[in-house]
Protein backbone atom coordinates (compact mmCIF):
# COMPACT_ATOMS: atom_id res chain seq x y z
CA UNK A 1 0.00 0.00 0.00
CA UNK A 2 2.84 2.40 0.94
CA UNK A 3 4.71 1.57 -2.29
CA UNK A 4 1.58 2.24 -4.30
CA UNK A 5 1.08 5.58 -2.55
CA UNK A 6 4.69 6.53 -3.21
CA UNK A 7 4.36 5.63 -6.89
CA UNK A 8 1.20 7.70 -7.14
CA UNK A 9 2.96 10.66 -5.52
CA UNK A 10 5.90 10.40 -7.91
CA UNK A 11 3.54 10.06 -10.88
CA UNK A 12 1.60 13.14 -9.80
CA UNK A 13 4.80 15.06 -9.24
CA UNK A 14 6.04 14.19 -12.73
CA UNK A 15 2.64 15.06 -14.17
CA UNK A 16 2.78 18.59 -12.79
CA UNK A 17 6.42 19.01 -13.79
CA UNK A 18 8.17 18.79 -10.43
CA UNK A 19 9.87 16.24 -8.16
CA UNK A 20 10.46 16.16 -4.42
CA UNK A 21 14.08 17.22 -5.03
CA UNK A 22 13.02 20.05 -7.31
CA UNK A 23 10.42 21.16 -4.80
CA UNK A 24 13.06 21.21 -2.07
CA UNK A 25 15.36 23.28 -4.30
CA UNK A 26 12.55 25.70 -5.08
CA UNK A 27 11.76 26.07 -1.39
CA UNK A 28 15.42 26.77 -0.55
CA UNK A 29 15.64 29.30 -3.38
CA UNK A 30 12.59 31.08 -1.98
CA UNK A 31 14.06 31.04 1.53
CA UNK A 32 17.30 32.53 0.22
CA UNK A 33 15.38 35.19 -1.68
CA UNK A 34 13.52 36.10 1.52
CA UNK A 35 16.80 36.29 3.45
CA UNK A 36 18.35 38.53 0.78
CA UNK A 37 15.29 40.77 0.90
CA UNK A 38 15.61 40.88 4.67
CA UNK A 39 19.27 41.94 4.39
CA UNK A 40 18.34 44.73 1.97
CA UNK A 41 15.66 45.92 4.38
CA UNK A 42 18.31 46.17 7.13
CA UNK A 43 20.81 48.13 4.99
CA UNK A 44 20.27 51.27 7.10
CA UNK A 45 20.92 49.30 10.29
CA UNK A 46 24.07 47.84 8.72
CA UNK A 47 25.32 51.36 8.01
CA UNK A 48 24.56 52.48 11.57
CA UNK A 49 26.37 49.52 13.12
CA UNK A 50 29.41 49.85 10.84
CA UNK A 51 29.76 53.56 11.59
CA UNK A 52 29.14 53.13 15.32
CA UNK A 53 31.83 50.48 15.73
CA UNK A 54 34.18 52.62 13.62
CA UNK A 55 33.68 55.49 16.09
CA UNK A 56 34.85 53.35 19.02
CA UNK A 57 38.19 52.33 17.44
CA UNK A 58 39.27 50.19 20.38
CA UNK A 59 42.45 48.10 20.58
CA UNK A 60 42.57 44.39 21.32
CA UNK A 61 41.31 43.34 24.78
CA UNK A 62 39.90 46.87 25.14
CA UNK A 63 36.84 46.46 22.87
CA UNK A 64 34.54 47.47 25.74
CA UNK A 65 32.16 49.88 24.01
CA UNK A 66 32.27 47.81 20.82
CA UNK A 67 31.14 44.64 22.58
CA UNK A 68 28.54 46.49 24.68
CA UNK A 69 27.00 47.96 21.54
CA UNK A 70 27.04 44.79 19.41
CA UNK A 71 25.65 42.53 22.13
CA UNK A 72 22.85 45.01 22.77
CA UNK A 73 21.92 44.79 19.10
CA UNK A 74 21.88 40.99 19.24
CA UNK A 75 19.77 40.91 22.40
CA UNK A 76 17.32 43.33 20.81
CA UNK A 77 16.79 40.77 18.02
CA UNK A 78 16.24 37.88 20.44
CA UNK A 79 19.69 36.29 20.66
CA UNK A 80 20.90 34.94 23.98
CA UNK A 81 24.26 36.49 24.86
CA UNK A 82 26.86 34.96 27.18
CA UNK A 83 29.74 37.26 28.10
CA UNK A 84 33.28 36.75 29.35
CA UNK A 85 34.24 33.78 27.17
CA UNK A 86 37.61 32.22 28.13
CA UNK A 87 37.96 34.79 30.90
CA UNK A 88 38.23 37.61 28.36
CA UNK A 89 35.97 40.51 29.41
CA UNK A 90 35.24 41.67 25.85
CA UNK A 91 34.56 38.17 24.47
CA UNK A 92 31.01 36.85 24.13
CA UNK A 93 28.84 34.43 22.22
CA UNK A 94 25.27 35.00 20.97
CA UNK A 95 22.93 32.10 20.09
CA UNK A 96 19.53 31.50 18.58
CA UNK A 97 17.71 28.22 18.00
CA UNK A 98 18.42 24.71 19.20
CA UNK A 99 19.73 21.42 17.94
CA UNK A 100 21.73 20.57 14.86
CA UNK A 101 23.24 21.81 12.68
CA UNK A 102 25.13 24.50 14.57
CA UNK A 103 26.41 27.26 12.29
CA UNK A 104 28.79 29.86 13.73
CA UNK A 105 29.33 33.31 12.19
CA UNK A 106 32.51 35.05 13.34
CA UNK A 107 34.53 38.18 12.60
CA UNK A 108 37.08 40.41 14.34
CA UNK A 109 36.38 43.62 16.27
CA UNK A 110 39.71 45.17 17.33
CA UNK A 111 41.46 48.24 15.98
CA UNK A 112 45.04 49.19 15.07
CA UNK A 113 47.38 51.53 17.01
CA UNK A 114 47.82 55.06 15.65
CA UNK A 115 45.40 54.59 12.76
CA UNK A 116 42.74 57.16 13.68
CA UNK A 117 41.39 58.62 10.44
CA UNK A 118 38.47 60.72 9.25
CA UNK A 119 36.37 58.55 6.95
CA UNK A 120 35.95 59.67 3.36
CA UNK A 121 39.05 61.91 3.44
CA UNK A 122 41.61 60.62 0.92
CA UNK A 123 44.72 61.79 2.79
CA UNK A 124 46.08 61.43 6.32
CA UNK A 125 43.72 63.35 8.61
CA UNK A 126 43.24 61.69 12.02
CA UNK A 127 40.12 62.15 14.10
CA UNK A 128 42.42 62.20 17.14
CA UNK A 129 46.19 62.41 16.45
CA UNK A 130 48.04 59.35 17.74
CA UNK A 131 44.85 57.50 18.67
CA UNK A 132 43.95 53.96 17.57
CA UNK A 133 41.42 53.41 14.83
CA UNK A 134 40.09 50.87 12.37
CA UNK A 135 43.12 50.69 10.11
CA UNK A 136 42.18 47.11 9.24
CA UNK A 137 38.45 47.55 8.78
CA UNK A 138 37.43 45.30 11.68
CA UNK A 139 34.46 47.58 12.33
CA UNK A 140 32.55 45.94 9.47
CA UNK A 141 32.58 42.16 10.05
CA UNK A 142 30.37 41.58 13.07
CA UNK A 143 27.73 44.07 11.82
CA UNK A 144 27.72 42.01 8.60
CA UNK A 145 27.20 38.79 10.57
CA UNK A 146 24.46 40.30 12.73
CA UNK A 147 22.49 41.37 9.66
CA UNK A 148 22.93 37.90 8.11
CA UNK A 149 22.02 36.11 11.35
CA UNK A 150 18.85 38.15 11.86
CA UNK A 151 17.74 37.51 8.27
CA UNK A 152 18.30 33.76 8.71
CA UNK A 153 16.62 33.76 12.13
CA UNK A 154 13.44 35.18 10.62
CA UNK A 155 13.33 32.42 7.99
CA UNK A 156 14.02 29.78 10.65
CA UNK A 157 11.20 31.06 12.85
CA UNK A 158 8.70 31.28 10.01
CA UNK A 159 9.49 27.87 8.49
CA UNK A 160 10.30 26.17 11.81
CA UNK A 161 13.78 25.14 10.65
CA UNK A 162 15.81 23.19 13.22
CA UNK A 163 19.34 24.28 14.01
CA UNK A 164 21.36 26.85 15.92
CA UNK A 165 22.95 30.10 14.79
CA UNK A 166 25.92 31.47 16.73
CA UNK A 167 27.50 34.92 16.37
CA UNK A 168 30.92 35.48 17.96
CA UNK A 169 33.70 38.12 17.88
CA UNK A 170 37.39 37.73 17.19
CA UNK A 171 38.85 39.61 20.14
CA UNK A 172 42.39 41.02 19.84
CA UNK A 173 42.98 39.40 16.44
CA UNK A 174 45.87 41.79 15.82
CA UNK A 175 47.50 40.23 18.88
CA UNK A 176 46.36 36.70 17.85
CA UNK A 177 45.23 36.42 21.44
CA UNK A 178 41.77 34.85 21.58
CA UNK A 179 40.76 32.18 19.05
CA UNK A 180 43.14 29.45 20.23
CA UNK A 181 41.82 30.03 23.75
CA UNK A 182 38.22 29.81 22.50
CA UNK A 183 39.03 26.43 20.96
CA UNK A 184 40.84 25.27 24.09
CA UNK A 185 37.88 26.15 26.30
CA UNK A 186 35.29 24.37 24.14
CA UNK A 187 33.48 27.41 22.79
CA UNK A 188 33.01 25.63 19.45
CA UNK A 189 32.67 22.03 20.66
CA UNK A 190 29.16 21.63 19.20
CA UNK A 191 29.71 23.74 16.06
CA UNK A 192 29.29 21.99 12.72
CA UNK A 193 30.60 24.74 10.44
CA UNK A 194 32.28 28.09 11.11
CA UNK A 195 31.63 30.85 8.57
CA UNK A 196 34.20 33.56 9.21
CA UNK A 197 34.17 36.96 7.52
CA UNK A 198 37.06 39.37 6.95
CA UNK A 199 37.15 42.69 5.15
CA UNK A 200 38.70 42.69 1.70
CA UNK A 201 38.54 44.48 -1.63
CA UNK A 202 36.48 41.88 -3.52
CA UNK A 203 33.85 39.24 -2.78
CA UNK A 204 35.56 35.88 -2.52
CA UNK A 205 36.41 32.68 -0.69
CA UNK A 206 39.08 30.00 -0.98
CA UNK A 207 39.78 26.47 0.19
CA UNK A 208 42.82 24.48 1.27
CA UNK A 209 45.96 26.07 2.62
CA UNK A 210 46.21 29.54 1.13
CA UNK A 211 49.04 32.03 1.14
CA UNK A 212 50.19 33.63 4.36
CA UNK A 213 51.66 32.33 7.58
CA UNK A 214 51.07 31.17 11.11
CA UNK A 215 52.90 32.75 14.00
CA UNK A 216 53.96 32.73 17.63
CA UNK A 217 53.93 36.03 19.51
CA UNK A 218 56.59 36.01 22.23
CA UNK A 219 58.04 38.61 24.58
CA UNK A 220 61.52 38.32 26.13
CA UNK A 221 62.33 40.20 29.33
CA UNK A 222 65.92 40.69 30.52
CA UNK A 223 66.86 41.46 34.10
CA UNK A 224 70.13 43.12 35.09
CA UNK A 225 71.07 45.59 37.81
CA UNK A 226 70.83 49.38 38.12
CA UNK A 227 73.71 51.78 38.67
CA UNK A 228 74.49 55.42 38.06
CA UNK A 229 75.11 55.62 34.32
CA UNK A 230 77.87 58.22 34.75
CA UNK A 231 79.09 57.71 38.34
CA UNK A 232 79.51 53.92 38.43
CA UNK A 233 78.33 52.29 35.17
CA UNK A 234 80.68 49.33 35.77
CA UNK A 235 78.51 48.33 38.70
CA UNK A 236 75.40 48.00 36.49
CA UNK A 237 74.24 45.19 34.18
CA UNK A 238 72.12 46.65 31.40
CA UNK A 239 68.98 44.79 30.40
CA UNK A 240 68.64 47.31 27.56
CA UNK A 241 71.99 46.20 26.16
CA UNK A 242 70.65 42.63 26.07
CA UNK A 243 67.53 43.75 24.19
CA UNK A 244 69.61 45.66 21.65
CA UNK A 245 71.98 42.74 21.15
CA UNK A 246 69.10 40.35 20.60
CA UNK A 247 67.56 42.77 18.12
CA UNK A 248 70.71 43.30 16.07
CA UNK A 249 71.53 39.60 16.27
CA UNK A 250 68.16 38.77 14.74
CA UNK A 251 68.78 41.22 11.89
CA UNK A 252 72.08 39.46 11.08
CA UNK A 253 70.41 36.04 11.28
CA UNK A 254 67.58 37.17 9.01
CA UNK A 255 69.87 36.87 5.96
CA UNK A 256 70.09 33.14 6.55
CA UNK A 257 66.39 32.43 7.11
CA UNK A 258 63.94 31.09 4.54
CA UNK A 259 62.31 33.53 2.12
CA UNK A 260 58.88 32.54 3.44
CA UNK A 261 59.52 33.73 6.99
CA UNK A 262 58.30 37.05 8.35
CA UNK A 263 59.67 38.25 11.69
CA UNK A 264 59.43 41.62 13.39
CA UNK A 265 59.82 43.10 16.84
CA UNK A 266 59.22 46.15 19.00
CA UNK A 267 60.98 47.13 22.22
CA UNK A 268 58.21 47.29 24.82
CA UNK A 269 60.48 48.40 27.68
CA UNK A 270 63.80 50.09 27.02
CA UNK A 271 64.57 51.32 30.51
CA UNK A 272 63.43 54.27 32.59
CA UNK A 273 65.80 57.21 32.07
CA UNK A 274 69.32 57.69 30.63
CA UNK A 275 71.17 58.20 33.90
CA UNK A 276 70.03 54.85 35.34
CA UNK A 277 71.41 51.59 33.93
CA UNK A 278 68.19 49.70 33.02
CA UNK A 279 67.46 46.80 35.33
CA UNK A 280 64.57 45.53 33.18
CA UNK A 281 63.99 45.67 29.42
CA UNK A 282 61.77 43.72 27.05
CA UNK A 283 61.49 42.98 23.34
CA UNK A 284 58.40 41.51 21.65
CA UNK A 285 58.68 39.31 18.55
CA UNK A 286 56.27 37.91 16.00
CA UNK A 287 57.80 34.75 14.49
CA UNK A 288 55.95 33.88 11.25
CA UNK A 289 56.36 30.93 8.89
CA UNK A 290 54.16 28.96 6.50
CA UNK A 291 53.98 25.70 8.48
CA UNK A 292 54.17 24.59 12.10
CA UNK A 293 57.65 22.96 12.03
CA UNK A 294 59.25 26.11 10.67
CA UNK A 295 57.36 28.35 13.10
CA UNK A 296 58.72 26.19 15.91
CA UNK A 297 62.21 26.46 14.43
CA UNK A 298 62.04 30.27 14.40
CA UNK A 299 60.94 30.35 18.04
CA UNK A 300 63.83 28.06 18.99
CA UNK A 301 66.27 30.36 17.19
CA UNK A 302 64.80 33.31 19.08
CA UNK A 303 65.16 31.47 22.39
CA UNK A 304 68.85 30.71 21.72
CA UNK A 305 69.48 34.28 20.66
CA UNK A 306 67.91 35.55 23.90
CA UNK A 307 70.14 33.22 25.91
CA UNK A 308 73.16 34.51 24.01
CA UNK A 309 72.23 38.13 24.65
CA UNK A 310 71.82 37.37 28.34
CA UNK A 311 75.24 35.71 28.46
CA UNK A 312 76.90 38.67 26.74
CA UNK A 313 75.43 41.15 29.21
CA UNK A 314 75.48 39.03 32.40
CA UNK A 315 71.71 39.36 32.68
CA UNK A 316 68.89 36.87 33.13
CA UNK A 317 66.12 36.29 30.59
CA UNK A 318 62.55 35.06 30.90
CA UNK A 319 59.87 34.85 28.21
CA UNK A 320 56.14 34.48 27.76
CA UNK A 321 53.93 33.56 24.82
CA UNK A 322 51.35 36.28 24.17
CA UNK A 323 49.51 34.78 21.21
CA UNK A 324 49.51 32.13 18.49
CA UNK A 325 48.03 31.60 15.06
CA UNK A 326 48.20 28.30 13.19
CA UNK A 327 48.47 28.39 9.36
CA UNK A 328 45.00 28.23 7.83
CA UNK A 329 43.33 25.35 5.97
CA UNK A 330 39.86 26.14 4.68
CA UNK A 331 37.12 23.65 3.85
CA UNK A 332 36.57 22.81 0.18
CA UNK A 333 32.91 21.74 0.41
CA UNK A 334 31.84 24.87 2.30
CA UNK A 335 33.95 27.15 0.10
CA UNK A 336 32.44 25.75 -3.09
CA UNK A 337 28.94 26.18 -1.64
CA UNK A 338 29.70 29.76 -0.59
CA UNK A 339 31.20 30.62 -3.97
CA UNK A 340 27.98 29.66 -5.74
CA UNK A 341 26.20 32.17 -3.54
CA UNK A 342 28.88 34.78 -4.23
CA UNK A 343 28.20 34.41 -7.95
CA UNK A 344 24.48 34.92 -7.34
CA UNK A 345 24.99 38.04 -5.19
CA UNK A 346 27.73 39.67 -7.25
CA UNK A 347 29.64 42.84 -6.47
CA UNK A 348 27.88 46.02 -5.32
CA UNK A 349 27.08 48.75 -7.80
CA UNK A 350 29.64 51.43 -7.07
CA UNK A 351 28.73 55.07 -7.57
CA UNK A 352 30.93 57.59 -9.35
CA UNK A 353 31.73 59.08 -5.93
CA UNK A 354 32.82 55.66 -4.62
CA UNK A 355 35.21 55.17 -7.53
CA UNK A 356 36.53 58.73 -7.27
CA UNK A 357 37.41 58.24 -3.60
CA UNK A 358 39.11 54.91 -4.32
CA UNK A 359 41.17 56.24 -7.23
CA UNK A 360 42.03 59.40 -5.33
CA UNK A 361 43.43 57.40 -2.42
CA UNK A 362 45.34 55.04 -4.72
CA UNK A 363 46.91 58.10 -6.36
CA UNK A 364 47.66 59.72 -2.98
CA UNK A 365 49.53 56.57 -1.90
CA UNK A 366 51.56 56.48 -5.11
CA UNK A 367 50.17 53.15 -6.30
CA UNK A 368 51.41 51.97 -9.69
CA UNK A 369 47.86 51.00 -10.69
CA UNK A 370 44.96 53.41 -10.22
CA UNK A 371 42.11 51.00 -10.89
CA UNK A 372 39.53 52.05 -8.32
CA UNK A 373 37.14 49.52 -6.80
CA UNK A 374 36.70 45.94 -8.01
CA UNK A 375 34.10 45.50 -10.74
CA UNK A 376 34.69 41.82 -11.52
CA UNK A 377 34.52 38.81 -9.21
CA UNK A 378 37.63 36.72 -8.80
CA UNK A 379 37.77 32.95 -9.12
CA UNK A 380 37.28 30.49 -6.28
CA UNK A 381 40.58 30.48 -4.40
CA UNK A 382 42.58 27.24 -4.63
CA UNK A 383 45.29 25.80 -2.36
CA UNK A 384 48.78 27.30 -2.54
CA UNK A 385 51.60 24.75 -2.54
CA UNK A 386 54.07 25.24 0.29
CA UNK A 387 56.86 25.62 -2.27
CA UNK A 388 55.00 28.57 -3.84
CA UNK A 389 53.93 30.22 -0.59
CA UNK A 390 56.21 33.22 -0.11
CA UNK A 391 54.71 34.19 3.23
CA UNK A 392 52.57 37.09 4.38
CA UNK A 393 50.08 37.87 7.12
CA UNK A 394 48.48 35.62 9.73
CA UNK A 395 45.07 35.24 11.38
CA UNK A 396 44.20 33.05 14.35
CA UNK A 397 41.14 31.79 12.46
CA UNK A 398 43.72 29.18 11.45
CA UNK A 399 43.43 27.58 14.90
CA UNK A 400 39.70 27.15 14.34
CA UNK A 401 40.12 25.84 10.80
CA UNK A 402 42.08 22.85 12.12
CA UNK A 403 39.32 21.98 14.58
CA UNK A 404 36.15 22.12 12.43
CA UNK A 405 35.07 22.93 8.86
CA UNK A 406 35.78 26.63 8.37
CA UNK A 407 35.96 29.19 5.57
CA UNK A 408 36.65 32.91 5.43
CA UNK A 409 34.39 35.13 3.33
CA UNK A 410 36.23 38.15 1.96
CA UNK A 411 33.78 40.99 1.36
CA UNK A 412 34.42 44.26 -0.57
CA UNK A 413 34.29 46.89 2.17
CA UNK A 414 37.65 48.52 1.43
CA UNK A 415 39.78 49.92 -1.36
CA UNK A 416 42.26 47.72 -3.29
CA UNK A 417 45.99 48.33 -3.14
CA UNK A 418 46.38 49.62 0.43
CA UNK A 419 49.39 48.80 2.65
CA UNK A 420 47.22 47.46 5.50
CA UNK A 421 47.50 48.24 9.23
CA UNK A 422 47.55 51.88 8.23
CA UNK A 423 45.40 55.03 8.45
CA UNK A 424 44.53 54.60 4.77
CA UNK A 425 42.52 51.45 5.55
CA UNK A 426 40.20 53.56 7.70
CA UNK A 427 39.24 55.96 4.93
CA UNK A 428 36.56 53.78 3.34
CA UNK A 429 35.58 51.89 6.48
CA UNK A 430 32.68 54.18 7.40
CA UNK A 431 31.57 55.26 3.91
CA UNK A 432 29.10 53.89 1.34
CA UNK A 433 31.90 51.62 0.07
CA UNK A 434 31.92 49.75 3.39
CA UNK A 435 28.13 49.87 3.75
CA UNK A 436 27.55 48.32 0.31
CA UNK A 437 30.28 45.72 0.81
CA UNK A 438 28.78 44.68 4.15
CA UNK A 439 25.31 44.26 2.65
CA UNK A 440 26.73 42.09 -0.17
CA UNK A 441 28.70 39.98 2.33
CA UNK A 442 25.68 39.59 4.62
CA UNK A 443 23.67 38.18 1.72
CA UNK A 444 26.36 35.56 1.04
CA UNK A 445 26.60 34.61 4.73
CA UNK A 446 22.81 34.30 5.01
CA UNK A 447 22.45 32.21 1.85
CA UNK A 448 25.30 29.89 2.83
CA UNK A 449 23.86 29.47 6.32
CA UNK A 450 20.52 28.41 4.80
CA UNK A 451 22.32 25.91 2.55
CA UNK A 452 23.91 24.34 5.61
CA UNK A 453 20.73 24.44 7.70
CA UNK A 454 18.61 22.69 5.05
CA UNK A 455 21.09 20.29 3.41
CA UNK A 456 22.47 17.73 5.86
CA UNK A 457 24.55 16.23 3.07
CA UNK A 458 26.55 19.49 2.84
CA UNK A 459 27.46 19.38 6.51
CA UNK A 460 28.38 15.70 6.20
CA UNK A 461 30.46 16.46 3.10
CA UNK A 462 32.26 19.26 4.92
CA UNK A 463 33.17 16.90 7.74
CA UNK A 464 34.23 14.18 5.31
CA UNK A 465 36.64 16.63 3.70
CA UNK A 466 37.81 17.83 7.11
CA UNK A 467 38.44 14.31 8.43
CA UNK A 468 40.20 13.14 5.27
CA UNK A 469 42.31 16.23 4.59
CA UNK A 470 42.92 17.61 8.08
CA UNK A 471 41.69 15.30 10.84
Amino acid sequence: MRRASALIAITLALAIGTTPIAAQQDKLAAQKADAVKGVDEMAKLAQEMVDSVFSFGELGMQEVETSKYLTAQLEKFGFKVTRGQSGIPTAWIATFGSGKPVIALGSDIDGIPQSSQKPGVAYFDPLIPGAPGHGEGHNTGVPLNIIAAVAVKRVMERDKLPGTIIVWPGVAEELVASKAWFVRDGMFKDVDVNLFAHVGANLGVSWGQGGGTGLVSKEYTFEGETAHSAGAPWRGRSAEDAVELMSVGWQYRREHLRLSQRSHSVITNGGDQPNVVPRLASIWFYFREIDQPHIKELVEIGDKMAEGAALMTNTKVTSRILGTAYPQHMNKVVAETMYENIKKVGLPTWSEQDQTLAKGLQKELGNANIEGLAVKLGELGKPVDLENNTGGGSDDIGDISWNMPTVTLRYPANIPGLPGHNWSSGIASATPIAHKGVVAGAKVQAMTSLDLLTKPELVQGAWDYFNNEIG
